[in-house]
């Protein structure tokens, strides 16, 4: 194919794609009162799943109220006209991208796959299922960990002993937070999907992954302090620690595969 026509392949992928979000986008936004109280502002509630959970795990295990969230109380503010029309719209797309990720993904790989070998294609049986269910289980632990842990942080946080400073955030404000969240975790958590695809290309190994690991752990750090709004280091560390299991898995998946490789090799020679 010349280059224009490999422009109208994408066209056409991109229309597809675009289509699909803005579909998907007015069937949100017919439910838009139903997503907004049970699933926006869902960690804002007392009675969120996330509370009750933690809580009964710290009495079941004999630690009391330890791991009991205090109660928390959050307004939240329309500073604009059009805030809440706005406010809506991005939830809606925002909730199309998140279930259409896995449609997204297949356009790219419909766009990519004639460009590949038969012995790479070989290399990426399962690639959108594996790629998918990373991210969902990336973006279920930013919403039903990381989002609880820092809306109350926040919410319970004081300053000064002066009782002058009311907490009650902007509704974008909360939606930004609650975005970069949710799709920052699912984004994150696909480092094994990463590794496995890179490690079949020959781009990168073991070796290059153990060696350079300290410094992926700074890194690791920053998309923690990043992903997290909240600055205490305990949510921090809910973070990080799944991210450097999540490195450490990454190396175990590229070790397999540089394996099954080298059999392959030894069996071929």
């Amino acid at each position: 194919m010349s280059f224009v026509d490999h422009l109208e392949a994408l066209r056409w992928h991109i229309i597809r794609a675009v289509l699909f979000v803005l579909i998907s986008a007015i069937v949100f936004f017919v439910f838009i009162d139903f997503l907004f109280d049970q699933v926006i502002m869902g960690p804002t509630r007392n009675d969120f799943i996330s509370y009750r959970l933690l809580c009964n795990l710290s009495h079941s295990i004999g630690l009391g109220d330890s791991l009991c969230m205090p109660p928390m109380t959050m307004s939240l503010q329309i500073t604009s006209v059009s805030g809440t029309f706005m406010s809506s719209i991005t939830i809606a797309l925002v909730s199309s991208l998140v279930v259409g990720f896995p449609y997204l993904c297949w356009e790219v790989w419909r766009f990519v796959k004639p460009a590949l070998k038969p012995h790479e294609l070989k290399h990426t049986r399962g690639l959108i299922f594996w790629v998918s269910l990373f991210f969902f289980i990336g973006a279920a632990f930013g919403y039903f960990v990381l989002a609880p842990f820092t809306f109350n942080f926040l919410a319970n946080y004081k300053i000064g002993t002066a009782a002058l400073l009311e907490y009650r955030p902007t509704l974008s404000d909360y939606l930004e937070t609650h975005i970069d969240i949710t799709l920052g975790a699912g984004l994150a958590f696909e480092l094994p999907a990463a590794s496995w695809v890179l490690s079949n290309m020959g781009l990168i190994t073991p070796g290059f992954l153990r060696e350079y690991r300290k410094y992926a752990y700074v890194a690791l750090l920053v998309i923690a302090a990043i992903i997290t709004p909240s600055p205490d280091w305990g949510s921090q560390m809910v973070v990080v620690l799944p991210l450097v299991m999540l490195y450490e898995i990454s190396i175990l998946i590229s070790a397999r595969v540089v394996r099954k490789q080298a059999k392959k090799w030894e069996e071929w020679s």
